[in-house]
Formats: C-alpha cells, structure tokens, sequence
C-alpha cells in the first residue's frame, strides 16, 4: 500500500474527534476540577486519589480495574488504526511512531535517562506546589490491598503512558506536521495539552507536565522515537503508583 496523505480538512476534523474521546475531553474535565477546588478553598488542604477503589466487592474491584484499562486504550488503538491507513501498513504506522522493536536495548536506555531527568525535578515542583499551596494532596494509589493490587498498579501505568506518549506526541505531532505547523509551536501545543489534562492535582503538576511535555515532544521530533516516553513514563507511574502502595501497607494505613 502507497503512503497517503489526509485532506487538510480531514486532518482537522480527525484530531478534534481523537482528543474529544481522549485527552482533550480530560483536559476539559481537568481545568474545571481545579476551578472547583480553588472555589472549594486552599489547595494545600485538598487531597485528589489516583486509581481509586472502583468497587467494594474485591474480584468485582479487579473486574472493573481491567475493563478500564481495556477501554481507555482504544483511542490509541484508534490512532493507530489512522496512522496505519496514511502509512499504507500497519509495520509503517508503528515504525513512524518509534513503537518498533528495532532497538529495545537503545530504547530502554533512553527510557530510563529520561525517567531519571523527569522524574526528579518533578518530584521537586510537587514538592514546591506544596509549600506555596498550589497543590493538592496527591494520593497516588488509592486501590486497597488484595493479590493483584501491584499487577494492577503497573498496567495502570503501562496504560497511561501508552495513552499519553502515543496520542499526544506520536499521533498529535505528525498530524500537526502534516498540517504545515512549525515544530516550536508543535512542541508548545503538545505541551499545554499535557499540563492541562494534570491539572486536577494543581498548578504544581499541571507545570512539571507541561514541563515533561516540552521535554517530550522535543525528544520525538529529534528522534521519532515514542518508545523511551513509553519507558520512562511507565517507569515514573510505576515507581509513583507501587512505591506509594508498599509504603502504605508498611506503615499500616
């Protein structure tokens, strides 16, 4: 199959149908939460959980946690199945992404360097959101304590990072390139949209995204790779995620 390029118009309409049932719309949701706590009162002592508790019924709990997992990766299977009928062949579609596996081992070194660049200075302005009161709590894994709870935790971060890095760098990038915008103004685009969709936890997270995002973006128009995003974000949920729920049963709470 001949690679083929979407009118300009369909290209439009395309990207605001894939962020309108990804991470456009949680972008949307996410600046009203934070306009919801500010009204609520001080940030600092507002609290937001991640991979809540969906049922109280454990086996029904780990039922609803995969199926949720399964749905919020079909926007990237979508986006796949787009970039697959522009390249002519899915092995194209994933080689334009950098989701091959043609240099795991060079892959998985960049993940981790970026794990390390990322993951530290973020740390660092959550901390700082803190002090200055322009963060909420951010309680990082809320699930409780049953066989499968890391098992679950590590596919939640897996799924957020295929979701984020494959939609809103690997999609979102070549299609604005296709578009005729500029590579800064990609990278900036690509960023706000990453800051805003955190923006639930507070300013502080929404910044060291945006941050991660412009850091990102720029990685993949360097390299068109996606694959070390996908590493180091799994990577820096896992830690989050994982570290957080051993801590907790440790100390008993």
């Amino acid at each position: 199959m001949e690679t083929t390029t979407p009118p300009r118009a369909w290209l439009r309409a395309e990207v605001l149908v894939v962020l309108a049932l990804s991470l456009g719309r949680s972008a949307v949701y996410s600046l009203l939460a934070l306009a919801q706590a500010l009204a609520a009162g001080p940030l600092a002592a507002q609290s937001t959980a991640l991979n809540p508790t969906l049922r109280e019924e454990p086996w029904l709990d780990l039922l609803y946690q995969l199926l949720s997992i399964v749905f919020a990766l079909v926007p990237v299977a979508l986006v796949v199945l787009l970039l697959t009928l522009s390249a002519g062949s899915l092995g194209r579609a994933l080689g334009d992404l950098g989701m091959d596996l043609s240099r795991p081992l060079r892959d998985l070194a960049h993940g981790v360097l970026l794990t390390a660049g990322i993951g530290v200075p973020g740390l660092v302005l959550y901390s700082l959101g803190r002090l200055l009161g322009a963060t909420l709590e951010v309680v990082p894994a809320a699930l409780g304590t049953h066989w499968w709870t890391v098992p679950v935790l590590v596919l939640q971060a897996l799924k957020n990072a295929l979701v984020e890095e494959v939609i809103v760098v690997g999609y979102l990038v070549q299609r604005l390139e296709a578009l005729g915008w500029s590579g800064r103004r990609i990278v900036v685009v690509s960023a706000l949209l990453r800051g805003a969709y955190h923006t639930y936890q507070g300013v502080g997270p929404g910044l060291a995204n945006l941050a991660m995002g412009l850091v990102f973006g720029q990685w993949f128009r360097c390299t068109r790779r996606t694959m070390p995003l996908v590493i180091a974000h799994t990577l820096i949920d896992v830690v989050a995620f994982v570290g957080y729920a051993l801590v907790k049963d440790a100390l008993g709470r």
